[in-house]
Parts: C-alpha cells; structure tokens; sequence
C-alpha cells in the first residue's frame, strides 16, 4: 500500500491497551461511556491502562499514594521552568525540555529493569502537572503552589493552577476531560513512542519524543484554535456569517471531522454536556451557545462531526485554563497512555523498521565532479 495515505487503516502493531470498533473507543475492553456513567477518576484508568484491569479498592489507595508522594518537582527543575518562561518558547516545548531534565534528575533513569521503568512512569505522571502548573503561573509573574497530597490527581492540578479549591462539578469536568484524553489507539503521538521504546530506549526520551509529535498543529492544538474561532465569532456576533466567510476562503473550521470516526466522536457529547454545565449561569454562557450554532451549521453545511477538542475548548477555558497552554492539558492526559504503550511495546519488544516505497530516478550514473 502507497505511503502517501498516512499509513491509513494499516496494522501496525497489536495492543490490550485501546481500540475503536465502530465509531466507539474502549480502554481495555471497558467502553468510555462505562467510566463516565459510574463518574470513575482519572486515576483508575491511569491503572488500568497500565495494568490492564481495573483496581480493587486496596490497590487504587496505594496508587494513589505513590502518585501524590511523587507531586512535588525540585527547585533546580522549578528554576529551569522560570528560565524557559521568560524565553517566550513555545509551551509544548518547555514541556518537553523540562521532561527530559527530570530524567537527569533522576539517578535512575537509565535503570531498565521491571521497577526501574515503572517508578520512571510514576514520577513522570505524578510531576507533569506540578511542571504545568508551575510554567503556567511563573510566565505571569506568579508564585508556584506546592502541590497538595490530600487531593487527587484532577482536583489537585486546579488548585496548583489557579489557588483556589475547585469546586465538585469542576473536578468532575476535569477528571472527564482527563479521562476521554488518556488513550485513543495508536494516534500519530503514540505511534512515535512506540517506535522510539522498540529501540529499548529510556522512558524519558519516549515521553519527549511523543510530547514532540502532539506539538505539531495537525495533532494537539485544535482545541485552542476552536477557543480562538469562538473569541472571533463572539466579537463578530454572527457565527453563520463567519463561517460561511471561512468557508468561502478555503480555511479549514476547527474542531470538526476526524481520521478515524465517521458518524459520531464518542468523546464529544460528554465534554458537550460539562460545557454546558460549566457556563450555565455565567458571563460565558454564550460560548455555549455559540458551540452550539457552529456545530448545527457544520452539520446542515458540510456534513461534518464535532470531534473531541471542539467542546473541550470551552471546558478548559471554564477551568481556568489558559488557551495557548491547552495542548500541555492533552500531554497531560495522554501520557498515561503514552506510558501505558511504551510498557507494552518493550515487554514484548520487535524494532519497528518499517519499509519506503521508492519513488526517485534510478540507474544513474555517476559523473567525476569536473564533468557536472
């Protein structure tokens, strides 16, 4: 099959981590709606896609434990992260640049034994949202929070991001947005990890190489171009006018369509209805509304789905949450999945080396460089 597809509907490897059959994705075998009826916290699913099954009772207080021990990032890591900020980096890139310092931090991290790579998966999950919350305050000139043992995963990254304690129906929306981020089958950012952990790499260096890849436009960073659509349509205050003038132009409307989903996001109508939970009875109940008519127009229009970022846009922006800093809140999520993969990959281990068609001249002949 020709290369120029993307490598569309190839196999590439075999999993027990995520599938999608039929426009709905599971995590090992348990279907998203499952996690969202029964209001599951993130951190089961962390376990379970880690380990295959969901925790008992015991095991989940142990994991949660071990996580919340880990919150607390250095202040040589706290200082690199002040540096960057004042660099005006992109912040995928502080991201990846800070990951990859705590694998110098860590005097473990070239161990690769079985409790090697999974104290590296721990204390990776657990600093990721102290790193973000941390880069997020320091670039406007406030103080880092310290991270709070008694909070879980979710609840704990809102308080470290704005000072405040979250109330229930935001911790619920972040532990959903967090959840329906974790994992979704072998995506292009999941994909690299996999290839760079088939060369028996660290786990670091997976993580930065997978951070790497969502960086791109055409993975992460929709739903911040959603956020921005929304700010334009709002000033505008005419979403078919704006959209048929974006449409006329050839540009592309974020948020809609997707590679693999044809009749339906399964993600899509749960983070809907945390958006609209979110801005009811609040100076940003319009945004709502304005996803809303921008959704029924794409629909009548052009045929087109709404995927995962486009309510997710609007469900982080109620968090408190910096638009241009939204694709560090997917690395967030994702790297459960991330983890969960390169785990996978190097238990049962093959190099991924791949074949090129190639396409160039051939049968040249080489000519002595006074004759060219």
């Amino acid at each position: 099959m020709s290369g120029t597809n993307g490598l569309k509907d190839m196999i590439a490897c075999e999993t027990r981590i995520s599938s999608i059959v039929e426009d709905q994705l599971a995590y090992a075998g348990y279907d998203i709606s499952e996690f969202m009826e029964h209001n599951a916290n993130f951190e089961e699913v962390i376990y379970l896609l880690w380990h295959g099954h969901l925790p008992t009772q015991m095991e989940l207080k142990h994991f949660e434990a071990d996580l919340r021990s880990r919150y607390a990032i250095s202040d040589a890591v706290e200082q690199c992260i002040l540096i960057q900020s004042r660099k005006h980096l992109h912040p995928m890139s502080v991201l990846r640049s800070t990951v990859s310092l705590l694998g110098v931090y860590n005097l473990d991290a070239e161990g690769d034994t079985i409790e090697s790579r999974y104290e590296q998966s721990l204390q990776i999950m657990a600093k990721i949202p102290t790193i973000i919350a941390a880069f997020a305050r320091l670039r406007t000139g406030q103080v880092p929070i310290e991270p709070r043992r008694d909070l879980g995963f979710a609840a704990n990254f809102l308080y470290m991001l704005t000072a405040k304690e979250p109330t229930e129906l935001e911790v619920r929306a972040f532990n959903r947005a967090l959840i329906l981020h974790a994992d979704h089958e072998l995506n292009a950012s999941t994909f690299a990890a996999r290839v760079c952990a088939s060369t028996l790499t660290d786990i670091y260096s997976c993580i930065t190489t997978a951070i790497g890849t969502l960086k791109g436009p055409l993975h992460g960073g929709a739903n911040e171009r959603v956020y921005d659509m929304l700010m334009d349509i709002r000033q505008q205050g005419d979403a078919t006018s704006y959209l048929k003038e974006k449409l006329d132009s050839q540009e592309k409307i974020m948020g809609f369509g997707h590679r693999v989903y044809q009749t339906q996001d399964p993600r899509e109508k749960y983070l809907r209805e945390m958006a609209k939970q979110l801005t009811r009875d609040t100076p940003d109940e319009d945004l709502y509304r304005l996803s809303r008519e921008v959704e029924v127009f794409m629909k009548e229009t052009k045929g087109l789905i709404p995927n995962v970022d486009f309510y997710s846009a609007t469900v982080y922006h109620m968090l408190g949450i910096d638009s241009d800093i939204f694709t560090l809140i997917f690395a967030m999520s994702r790297v459960s999945g991330w983890l969960a993969h390169i785990r996978e990959q190097q238990n049962k281990n093959k190099l991924i080396r791949p074949r090129s068609d190639y396409k160039g001249p051939q049968n040249l002949t080489y000519l002595e460089i006074g004759r060219r």
